[in-house]
């Protein structure tokens, strides 16, 4: 199948500069600045406004880190309604009409058989249609939140315990999936791997529906391993056949989970070394007992936060890399695999405003749409057009493209992503579309005076001043030391309106920056 096939590949990785530094101690207050501020609002959620990253920027490294990583510290989201979507779509027929489907197959009654169908065919559209609704709800809710890296990690978790609806075929399973992530977001791996194995969504797209014990289904044993906790060369084939057998029985019925003991496997099993009477938790457990556990999810934790390591890592520059994972591996375990102490070690830490990875990931589809919302004050305009521009991205929400989940990297960038990419934002500054004018556009207007009231707090009269609004827009989106070329360009366009400073100069000039190829990295 294709989710044991399609594998990550590993994005085209340009060498590191001379050696990264190895440390883990926390910045000091006086070297957390601005620009610090805005690296971790970009890594750690999706960006922030002018008034944001200064904000952030005066509350000291720790601070700054408590009010993303803490919850408790931001006000909680509104909570999803319970009605908010159709948990029966997809309800399974019940034993009475299965039964009459088998009679109308006997008995070769087609119009009884063609109701059943009809019927069935109305659920897949009416499901279709919800999924697109989740897709749409859960884009707001990541530009609407006041918990940025809650939503982040949600979003981690979804290309990390990658499902999609192709094989899923249920979005009500889809949402549980998503809600379970976004409860143990930045709490216990232990916990949100005990949970996947119990899962509906990833239960029927890893196929343990059908893992018995007269004929054992491997996937979700060997996708655990493989993608989700271990990786490769840290377990053998009769770790995942062993593993196999202590996941039988695990299964779901409509909505909720449920443990078929009499599909379970009860004999003696032997995995990693241990043997015992194994079910699905004792395999959990043994699983989050090898190391390789700890460094492989410290390691997935450090590429989505700072930057790609590749398997091949002779280069020396990549050994303190090394010893940075290493150390949250450390912390993982330490914490018992609470994840809150590793990303407080990693977003206070020095290693992660090194230079060199600020302003360098290049920012996912989510990231690059999500971003400008949140950082450019534009209007959301579309939920619609915004999530068709996901998909065109290569970023289709609830639809990773295999068990992999998305590469990342440089596979988001092509002449067609480009393409999308800066009509996108060209959508959201002026409400402009390939085929015309968002209706709405001249009412739902870009709010740039913010931007403008925000530098002038800074610097008295700077809003007046073209060049020094143009050095101020540039820094805060493409961040710091931006390359004098693209200043003036950004000269050039002002120059050619007159000099004068105005909300709609404003609006041309981030369309001009929001067109560079910096604009894509953050």
């Amino acid at each position: 199948m294709q989710s044991t096939t399609q594998r990550r590949t590993e994005p085209d990785t340009p060498p590191l500069p001379p050696r990264p530094s190895a440390s883990l101690r926390r910045i000091p207050d006086s070297d957390f600045g601005y620009d610090q501020a805005r690296h971790l609002l970009w890594r750690a959620g999706f960006g922030g406004n002018s008034s944001q990253i200064r904000a952030l920027s005066t509350m000291g490294v720790e601070n700054a880190v408590a009010l993303l990583v803490d919850p408790s510290r931001s006000a909680a989201p509104s909570p999803v309604a319970s009605d908010r979507f159709d948990a029966n779509i997809m309800q399974p027929p019940t034993a009475e009409e299965v039964r009459r489907y088998r009679e109308a197959q006997r008995t070769q009654n087609e119009d009884l058989i063609a109701q059943f169908r009809l019927r069935r065919q109305q659920q897949q559209r009416s499901d279709r249609r919800q999924v697109a609704d989740l897709q749409r709800w859960w884009l707001e809710r990541m530009i609407e939140t006041p918990r940025p890296l809650e939503e982040k990690m949600t979003l981690f978790w979804h290309g990390h315990f990658a499902s999609g609806y192709r094989k899923v075929e249920n979005s009500y399973h889809l949402f549980q999936q998503n809600q379970l992530f976004r409860a143990n977001a930045t709490g216990n791996f232990g916990n949100l791997l005990a949970g996947i194995i119990r899962d509906p969504a990833m239960l029927g797209y890893l196929d343990n529906q059908l893992n018995r014990r007269a004929a054992p289904n491997e996937n979700l044993a060997r996708e655990i391993m493989e993608l989700f906790a271990l990786g490769e060369g840290n377990y053998s084939e009769s770790d995942i056949k062993e593993g196999a057998r202590a996941l039988t029985g695990y299964a779901f019925q409509g909505n909720d989970f449920v443990f078929r003991q009499n599909l379970h496997d009860t004999g003696s099993k032997r995995l990693f070394g241990r043997s015992g009477n194994f079910d699905g938790e004792d395999f959990v457990k043994i699983i989050l007992s090898q190391r390789a556990c700890s460094e492989f999810i410290a390691k997935k934790l450090y590429e989505f936060f700072v930057s790609f390591v590749p398997s091949d890592r002779r280069d020396p520059a990549y050994d303190p890399i090394v010893s940075v994972i290493r150390q949250l591996a450390r912390t993982l375990v330490q914490n018992e695999y609470d994840l809150a102490p590793v990303l407080t070690q990693l977003f206070q830490s020095e290693h992660f405003y090194e230079q060199r990875f600020i302003a360098d990931q290049i920012k996912s589809p989510v990231q690059l749409v999500v971003g400008a919302v949140r950082s450019l004050n534009t209007p959301v305009r579309d939920l619609g057009i915004l999530n068709d521009a996901l998909t065109l991205m290569g970023q289709q929400l609830f639809e990773p493209p295999s068990v992999a989940g998305w590469s990342g990297g440089r596979s988001w960038i092509n002449t067609s992503t480009l393409f999308v990419r800066q009509n996108i934002m060209t959508f959201l500054l002026t409400g402009r579309t390939p085929s015309g004018y968002d209706p709405l556009a001249d009412v739902e207007r870009h709010n740039a005076s913010q931007l403008l009231d925000d530098l002038a707090q800074v610097q008295p009269g700077a809003d007046r001043d073209a060049k020094q609004v143009a050095s101020y827009l540039a820094r805060f989106t493409l961040g710091p030391n931006p390359n004098p070329d693209r200043l003036r360009v950004l000269h050039e366009f002002v120059e050619s309106t007159g000099s004068r400073v105005t909300p709609d100069t404003v609006t041309g000039m981030l369309a001009l920056i929001t067109a560079m190829p910096e604009y894509q990295l953050c």
